[in-house]
Formats: C-alpha cells, structure tokens, sequence
C-alpha cells in the first residue's frame, strides 16, 4: 500500500472505531455537570442562573481546549494529547466530588471542560486526515461520539446520582476515564505519512479559489455562525433536565428526553455526513440550521410530557448535523497542515456559543420565570446563523468532488 493509499483504507476505519469508542468516554464531562445540574442546585440554595455556572464554565473550558489542543494534535499528535487530557479531566473529577462551593465547583468544571476538548474537535481533525472520498460521513461518525456519549451516561448516571448522589457520579467518571482512554489512546500512535496529505491538500487549494474570502476571514464567519447556531442548540440540550423539573416531570425523565434528544442526533450526524460527501459541507450546514430552528418552534407549544419527549427527538434529528459540518468546510476550504488549529477555532466559537446559550438561557429564566423567552432568544440567534451561511454561501463556488477528484 503506498502513502496515498491508506486514506480510506482498512486501517482509516478501524482507526475511526477506536476514535468513536475514545470520544463516546472522553466527552462525558460535558454531559455530567446537565445531569447533576438539579441536585447542585439544591444542595447549594442558588438560582437556576448561578446553577449554570459551572456548566458555562465547563463549556469555556472545553472551547479554550479545542483551540489549544488542537494546535498540540498538528505539532505532537494526537495520543499525547489524549493522555495528558485524560489524566487532567480524572483529577477534575475527584477534586469536584469534593467541591465544598459551587465556585470551587465551577472552576473545576473549566479543567474537566479543557480536558474533554481533546476527544472533540481535534480528535475529529485528526481522523479527518485519514480519509479522503468518505471524509464528510468519517468526521460525522467521530463527531456522534459526542452525542452517543451524552445518550448513553445521562442514563447511567442519573441512576447512580439517585442512589448514591451527585459526587458519588464524579467518583465514577474519575475511575472510567483513566482506565478506559489511555489504552485506547495508545492505538493511536501511527501518524500519518507526510506524503499522504498531497491529494487532500491539492484539492483544498482548488476549493479556496472558489471561496472570495481570505482564509481568516472564513474562519472568523464560521466562528460567528457557529456562536449563532449554538446558543440556539443550547436551550433544549442544556435546560432539558431542569424544564422536566419545572414542569413536575422529574430529573430522571428529563434525562430520558436528553438521551432521546442526542439519540436523533447520531442520526442526524451520520445522515449528513453522507448528505456532506455529496453536496459540500455549506449547504449540508445550511439545512441543518434550517431544520433546527423550525424544530426550535415546536418546544413553544408542546409542554405535555409526551409532547416533550417527540419534540426532543425532532429536536436532535434536525440538529445533530450542524457541528460535525463545520469540521467538514474547513478541511474543504482550508490547508491539511492547519487542520487541528482551523478546526479547532471554529469548534471553540461553536462550544462558547453553547456556554453563553446555557447560560443566558437560564438568566432568562430567572427574569421571567418561564422558559418561552429563552426558546424565542434561541430562535434569534438561529436566525443569525442562517444569515451568515447564506452570505458566505452565495459568495462561493460549490467544492469540487472528492470521488471526482480521486478518479
């Protein structure tokens, strides 16, 4: 097999297996602190706003991750990367069972949140390198790892935060990461061959002529689309659990709801990971925006408890192919070498729009007492979103085909 050759080879899908596996345990951190919202809510007497908090700073910490790890992926590679984050995001675990404040809490939610971006973003620009016909549906399946994470522990954790409480969670997380990460990490130790990036970048280089924007200035718009887009995705996926509260449901359905949500989203990931081989990752970006702020709408109708339970599933089905979108226009559009720091950056601005969504979602609800105006503010910053994609898209030419390009 020559260099060229082990794109989308036998390896790059086994090494894409290893990296689902890596991301369904990496990225829990950003999951656990929605689980255990409730329960630090009441254990420290705050309001819901002050109850984010430390969701908004594992969301800061986890968007400062992306972008700094990302930039070591493209120097030292990508199982170093794992293996000092691992270790970071086991002793944020068990300093925050300990958490004597919710501002003790919050800070350690920034390490957990920086320690995670590792198994986000650039381990999705780092398989991103190992394919080339199939990248857009490659990037989507690493990218559901994030979302078959948050479907999988809300569950398991909910189960033993009930028994045991919120720390005995932390406790387990601690536990589960190092043990499982590490070795995974490992398999990961073959770099790419330097030649094998030719064919990738050459076509790069082909699309950015086709874009009439200097390479920075499309970074900085996808970043501002992916703020956009993300405070709006953040109202359902961070104050899940907290509305099923409210409304007499329980923490334990909200949670239900939660993996429900992020369950479609897989599938909606994949689906436009197979729409973005085809199409380009604008206009595969295009439609997820789209779709997800006509899903946004169905929440200001339906607060019945099957209600819920459909519209998160809509929910997650129209939304779950934004991100993964983003990593898929940069390595479209931008040079191979770059890829950790390009993906990264954009990745950041999409997780800071989560954190300010999370947050500002729940100011929102302590100023109204309801959360109709936080859904109305989510459907705003959507629009937004879909401003800029559309700008950026009628300004652009379509990217040429992989599978035309590889002929």
């Amino acid at each position: 097999m020559t260099d060229p050759d082990i794109l989308d080879s036998r390896y790059s899908w086994g090494r894409l297996g290893i990296t689902l596996a890596i991301a369904m345990i990496g990225n829990v951190g950003m999951w656990a602190i929605i689980v255990i919202m409730p329960a630090v809510q009441a254990e420290f007497e705050t309001a819901r706003a002050a109850a984010s908090l430390p969701y908004t700073l594992t969301m800061v910490g986890f968007a400062l991750g992306n972008l700094l790890i990302g930039r070591a992926v493209d120097r030292f590679g990508v199982t170093s990367a794992l293996i000092a984050s691992a270790a970071l995001i086991t002793a944020g675990y068990l300093a925050a069972a300990f958490s004597p404040t919710i501002a003790i809490l919050s800070f350690l939610q920034f390490l957990i949140g920086f320690g995670t971006a590792a198994s986000f973003g650039p381990l999705i620009a780092d398989i991103s390198h190992w394919f080339y016909r199939r990248r857009g549906i490659a990037v989507a399946i690493a990218a559901s790892g994030n979302y078959l994470s948050g479907a999988f522990w809300p569950l398991v954790l909910s189960g033993v935060m009930a028994s045991y409480g919120w720390r005995a969670v932390y406790g387990v997380l601690a536990v589960a990461t190092i043990t499982l990460v590490v070795p995974l990490a490992l398999l990961l130790r073959t770099r790419l061959p330097e030649s094998a990036t030719i064919r990738a970048d050459s076509m790069s280089r082909s699309n950015a002529q086709e874009v009439r924007f200097a390479p920075r200035t499309l970074a900085i718009l996808l970043g501002l689309a992916g703020v956009g887009c993300c405070v709006a995705m953040s109202m359902p996926q961070v104050h899940i659990v907290a509305y099923s509260v409210d409304l007499g449901y329980g923490a334990a359905a909200g949670s239900q709801m939660l993996s429900l949500m992020l369950m479609g989203g897989v599938v909606s990931r994949l689906a436009s990971g197979l729409i973005a081989d085809r199409i380009g990752g604008l206009r595969t970006l295009l439609i997820g925006s789209a779709l997800q702020g006509t899903a946004l709408f169905l929440y200001l109708p339906f607060d019945s408890i099957g209600g819920l339970y459909l519209v998160s599933l809509i929910f997650g089905l129209a939304q779950g192919g934004i991100v993964p979108s983003y990593a898929v226009i940069v390595r479209e559009y931008l040079p191979a070498r770059e890829a950790g720091a390009r993906v990264g950056f954009v990745m950041m601005a999409t997780i800071m729009g989560m954190a300010l969504g999370g947050w500002l979602s729940g100011w929102i609800y302590d100023a109204t007492g309801s959360y109709q105006m936080a859904f109305l503010n989510g459907i705003g910053w959507n629009a937004l979103n879909l401003a800029i994609i559309l700008y950026v898209l009628f300004r652009s030419g379509r990217p040429r085909s992989r599978q035309a390009l590889a002929a």
